[in-house]
């Protein structure tokens, strides 16, 4: 529009802020509906500072009704242990949502979200990489949604790119509402999606022969055993 022009990231940055406010005038008995999130993070070898980042997009979620599950497969980096340390029972960042398991071997991307898998208790499970981003609303919006139709066993949003640095948002994944066709061509659902985790367990979570395309394989299967799916 007149306003942005083709600057996506003031665009993106004004409607964050209606997004936040809204997210930030209601707390969880709001809803009548308040699920609890598991949200799974396979690390391995990641950047100090996107590490960090990424476990705090978590902690700071306005909706808190969710637990963070991070699982060490193995660094041979150093300071990924050191920095999940702190955030480890007895660390000067323990918080009681948050759970720390240091795998003893390694086992690839799907073994290690397995393990994640494993120890989630929260109704809905939702998949975040090492190095993502949460948008402070991200589980609000899911909630909202969920709200509206509880019955939804997987939500999937809309994604972009951040530098390294934390600024200049770019390379914008608008996404179709649930289309099948298309996910048969290829992943598009994502990041940040979450997952019925009863359905998840029940399709044997994810396959290690699919490392590399773990996800799609996942969400393949996920969806072979529901059309209840949100966008």
């Amino acid at each position: 529009n007149e306003k942005y022009g083709d600057n996506y990231e003031s665009w993106i940055l004004d409607l964050e802020k209606e997004y936040l406010a809204e997210a930030e005038s209601h707390d969880d008995e709001s809803f009548t509906y308040q699920p609890k999130f598991s949200i799974l993070i396979p690390v391995y070898n990641v950047q100090e500072d996107m590490l960090i980042t990424c476990i705090d997009s978590v902690r700071n979620q306005t909706y808190t009704n969710w637990e963070l599950v991070l699982v060490d497969d193995c660094s041979t980096q150093e300071h990924v242990r050191e920095v999940l340390s702190r955030y480890k029972e007895g660390g000067q960042n323990a918080d009681a949502k948050i759970k720390v398991i240091f795998r003893e071997q390694n086992g690839g991307i799907s073994e290690c979200t397995n393990t994640a898998l494993e120890n989630a208790t929260g109704e809905f499970i939702g998949l975040v990489d090492c190095d993502d981003v949460l948008s402070p609303f991200a589980l609000y919006e899911n909630v909202k949604l969920l709200n509206e139709n509880k019955d939804l066993d997987l939500i999937y949003s809309d994604e972009d790119k951040i530098d390294d640095d934390g600024t200049n948002r770019h390379k914008p994944n608008f996404k179709p509402d649930w289309s099948p066709d298309t996910l048969m061509s290829y992943m598009y659902i994502g990041h940040f999606a979450v997952y019925r985790r009863e359905i998840a367990k029940k399709i044997g979570g994810f396959r290690k022969a699919f490392d590399g395309a773990q996800d799609f394989d996942f969400a393949l299967r996920f969806t072979e055993e529901t059309e209840k799916i949100g966008h």
